[in-house]
């Protein structure tokens, strides 16, 4: 969003380190930096945006908001743009160990070559739009790792240049066509469960107010906005509650684009129980909000939910939903299997029923989405 937004976005921290290395010893548990619980109430407690980055984001208005227009006249075809596939559960796959409470932004810092080669990987195999590996990346959660305020910063940066820099990696081997057009990167904006690493992003039953929510989510949402990355993936929101948060601080970014996904527990409920109608017609109202929808679901719930999305609004729809498999938290593991031409068959529903921007999420990978692209088409 900065690089369309000119140079004073990108001045709200100009001390951006290229590298914050865990592997050099210096952080992260082989380092012997003693873990400490940090206090998310500094966060939550938070004065309201400060003025000099409110007035920096004012000055992006205009240019931003083309980008808006570029995004909504890009979403509005009748082709489905295909978003990748799952992150962490695709490194679990592939043998990297991320039960940690930092989940797949662990590797963020002690490998960020993996996550760089995921991106590349689900671009080969068809997606026109990478979400970025800072979904449960936040500065508390960060800090409570033993990094420092300004190494946290550094490594969401660090996020979304590893997404740039596999786009670039592909465009440079010659992929790049007309027929996709340019590959977009959404920077994820996990719930605030996702920072808790207890599934509570599954409930939204956090005891926090929107205000709260809105001081946790604040810091991390205006760094993301102020990177390259084209939109922001607010993503697996639970409640309306922590949604109205979301788009409070959203609102503050004036010209940043996002959409909004919700995670559901049926065909017509987000977790918390609100009817995703409800939320729809909540971000309906919000011109920066440029398409809503729903992802970390079930499949078998998607199509009813598309179709209560599109009762409540014209704005473009995105799903990408889990495999399919169920999590069996006793046991810690999945269950089930998960064919990725079926779900390319099901994909088909979702995008009759009015889904334009369509993916997976977790115990998906390149497979579903090499699928998604031979039945859905460009």
């Amino acid at each position: 969003m900065a690089a369309i937004a000119s140079s004073a976005a990108r001045t709200i921290d100009t001390t951006y380190s290229k590298s914050v290395s865990c592997q050099d010893g210096r952080f992260g548990p082989s380092s012997g930096v003693q873990y400490r619980r940090h206090n998310a109430r500094q966060y939550i407690d938070a004065p309201l945006v400060p003025k000099v980055v409110a007035e920096q984001h004012y000055a992006a208005k205009c240019t931003m908001n083309s980008n808006i227009e570029r995004l909504e006249k890009r979403f509005a075809g009748h082709d489905a743009l295909i978003l990748d596939g799952g992150l962490a559960t695709e490194l679990q796959r592939r043998g990297h160990v991320i039960d940690d409470p930092l989940w797949s932004a662990r590797l963020l810092c002690d490998d960020p070559a993996v996550i760089q080669q995921m991106h590349y990987d689900y671009l080969t195999a068809g997606a026109n739009c990478l979400i970025t590996a800072t979904y449960q990346a936040t500065f508390a959660g960060l800090e409570n790792a033993g990094f420092s305020h300004s190494q946290a910063a550094d490594i969401l940066r660090r996020g979304v240049d590893l997404a740039i820099a596999a786009k670039t990696q592909w465009q440079n081997k010659g992929f790049n066509n007309a027929e996709r057009g340019d590959p977009l990167i959404a920077a994820s904006v996990g719930p605030y469960g996702a920072f808790l690493h207890d599934g509570s992003e599954y409930r939204g039953d956090y005891g926090l107010s929107r205000s709260q929510l809105a001081a946790f989510h604040r810091e991390r949402l205006q760094l993301l906005a102020a990177t390259e990355a084209e939109l922001l993936a607010c993503e697996t929101i639970p409640s309306l509650l922590e949604a109205e948060a979301l788009r409070e601080v959203l609102h503050e970014s004036p010209g940043t684009a996002a959409w909004f996904s919700f995670s559901c527990r049926n065909g017509t409920q987000i977790c918390h129980g609100e009817p995703i109608s409800e939320c729809a017609k909540l971000l309906d109202e919000s011109p920066q909000v440029v398409a809503m929808g729903v992802n970390c679901t079930a499949p078998q719930f998607i199509e009813s939910l598309i179709k209560e999305l599109r009762r409540a609004t014209e704005k473009p729809i995105v799903a990408y939903p889990n495999s399919g498999e169920t999590w069996d938290a006793r046991q810690r593991c999945w269950t089930g299997t998960s064919n990725p031409q079926q779900f390319a068959e099901l994909a088909r529903t979702w995008q009759a029923a009015g889904a334009t921007l369509i993916g997976g999420c977790c115990r998906t990978g390149p497979e579903h989405i090499r699928a998604l692209r031979a039945a859905l088409g460009k």
